[in-house]
């Protein structure tokens, strides 16, 4: 459904930077996870894909600390009790945060670690056939069979977190909260935030910041690409 609300009456939440990268992430660990599926020469893109996908997530935590005031852990992360509360008053009229609520902000967290775990072990790991992660040949065997168990076996957890990512915003569609839009476009009607709500920076100067770390990460990504290509188990 199209957002009408008049420009002047909304307000800038997710800056550009972070909307790209929730739309980069998601088809990088797609991608990731389509073509671990098909398997066979689509493996090397499952590396590849991996490796684009833990630059990204790099990028987030890093973005985490230094981005604008809605995409700092600082503003939406809070305890056990907060979090709580918010699922006791989920059955009465949606209060207005700016923002990730309490459990959007547990949602990010866990996609966040339980794919970093799996891009993180992937480095290491291999199929004792033609694929292997960009530091396997510098570990021992015991290490990368490990790593590879941990891939493995953190593949389950993966699909979990991303079920109930996307149970979550569909049932926060039905409630007629939008979440999709907002994401795309950045910006959230007044009038379904708190009077007091200031707009995030999404300046130039914070576009610039986020191409220069995306930028450095992405020589680092196609370094362990490179890596993994050249390691002799490969289709290539």
């Amino acid at each position: 459904m199209i957002d009408h609300t008049p420009v002047q009456s909304r307000i800038r939440i997710w800056d550009l930077p972070t909307r790209l990268f929730h739309i980069a992430f998601a088809c990088c660990v797609a991608g990731a996870i389509v073509s671990a599926k098909v398997g066979g020469a689509w493996m090397d893109w499952h590396v590849r894909l991996g490796i684009a996908a833990l630059a990204l997530l790099t990028f987030r935590i890093i973005w985490g600390f230094i981005g604008p005031r809605y995409a700092r852990f600082s503003q939406f992360v809070c305890g056990p009790v907060s979090v709580w509360n918010y699922i006791l008053t989920m059955s009465k009229p949606a209060k207005k945060i700016p923002g990730h609520n309490p459990l959007g902000a547990l949602s990010v967290l866990a996609m966040l670690a339980v794919i970093g775990v799996q891009a993180v072990s992937g480095l290491f790991a291999n199929d004792d056939i033609l694929t292997q992660g960009p530091f396997a040949q510098f570990v021992s065997d015991a290490t990368s069979s490990f790593m590879t168990g941990v891939h493995q076996l953190n593949e389950t957890f993966v699909f979990i977190v991303i079920a109930l990512h996307l149970l979550a915003i569909l049932v926060y569609t039905l409630k007629g909260q939008k979440l999709i839009g907002p994401m795309m476009h950045g910006d959230i009607a007044a009038d379904r935030l708190p009077a007091s709500t200031a707009p995030a920076r999404d300046d130039l100067r914070i576009r610039m910041c986020a191409l220069a770390l995306i930028t450095a990460l992405t020589f680092v990504a196609w370094w362990l690409i490179q890596l993994a290509a050249n390691a002799g188990a490969s289709f290539n």
